[in-house]
């Protein structure tokens, strides 16, 4: 019978890692002290760590290290305040952090695990630093292209259509046939607060409803640190997509070759409409040591029917190998 996650354990370290530029950074490590290094990557970018990513883990095998990157969950400062400075949060200052981390933890190699843009993040780690990486597990497959990020904001309206016809509304007229990333991201930067907290309200709405297969009840009103969270989040993704993320388009399939001797696994929900599986099929074609495993009747949550056992089956199985 396939396992689901582990139970929920809390961290035995902590700490606040100074990065330069004023960021000092959340990392949490649990499990096992002396086993096998592995690091969770979240999504968004901005989403922060979540207590859950843990649970992926068989904590007797493995010291799981959990991280939030720059402005997003408890690291500082927090992108929701206005002031922070956005120009020193892009892909490379986050591969960069990442470095600075294993050099903090002491970690020779690290088995890498992302959800959706940590995918992204992993691969550029991983083709950068092949030498750190003992293993990747990739689950909802990104590496940012322009056309996934039109996808995001524009191609897949039409299976949500009165979704995508509030998310328009967010922003001015004369900007609702255009780019809606650039759109938000001037709203998310606008000098009123309460146009900043709208736009957050607006872009999470839109966010949320193609996550799962499961249609999203309705859910209690958000608390103001929950509102808080999503300011942030909204602000770094609108930052990142703005900029193609700082990522030559389609760069990390072209090296894809860099991975060579990296052994890994693809998780990837059929039905996942916020990274199709698209990308993972090109990228499995294009890594030799790649493997695709998908998770039937699933979308991009990994709460949905089959993906923790999935996740699960991969990690306790790398765990053996490692």
């Amino acid at each position: 019978m396939a396992k689901a996650l582990y139970p929920e354990i809390e961290p035995y370290d902590s700490g606040m890692l100074d990065v330069g530029e004023g960021n000092r950074l959340y990392w949490e490590t649990s499990g096992n002290p002396e086993g096998m290094a592995a690091i969770g990557l979240h999504g968004g970018p901005g989403s922060g760590s979540s207590a859950g990513m843990r649970r992926s883990f068989d904590p007797q095998k493995y010291r799981i290290i959990l991280l939030d990157q720059r402005g997003a969950g408890q690291s500082t400062p927090s992108a929701a305040d206005f002031n922070t400075d956005m120009s020193v949060n892009t892909t490379a200052h986050l591969l960069g952090d990442l470095e600075r981390l294993r050099d903090r933890l002491g970690v020779d190699r690290w088995l890498m695990l992302g959800h959706s843009w940590g995918t992204t993040l992993a691969l550029a780690y991983a083709e950068q630093h092949p030498n750190n990486v003992a293993a990747l597990v990739l689950i909802g497959v990104t590496t940012t292209r322009r056309s996934e990020i039109d996808w995001l904001y524009r191609d897949i309206a039409p299976m949500f259509p009165a979704e995508w016809a509030a998310f328009r509304l967010g922003v001015p007229v004369d900007r609702r046939d255009g780019d809606l990333v650039a759109a938000y991201h001037d709203r998310l930067n606008d000098p009123d607060s309460l146009v900043r907290e709208q736009a957050a309200v607006d872009f999470h709405t839109w966010d949320t409803a193609s996550v799962s297969v499961t249609a999203q009840s309705d859910s209690p009103p958000a608390t103001p640190e929950q509102l808080r969270r999503r300011l942030a989040r909204a602000r770094i993704v609108t930052h990142y997509f703005h900029n193609n993320a700082w990522l030559d388009d389609g760069i990390l399939l072209r090296n894809a070759h860099r991975l060579a001797g990296i052994p890994g696994v693809m998780i990837q929900g059929r039905l996942d409409l916020q990274a199709p599986l698209k990308t993972a099929w090109e990228l499995a074609a294009a890594w030799p040591d790649g493997e695709l495993v998908i998770v039937e009747n699933a979308g991009h949550s990994s709460g949905d029917g089959g993906m923790a056992e999935a996740i699960v089956a991969v990690t306790d199985r790398l765990a053996g190998q490692l």
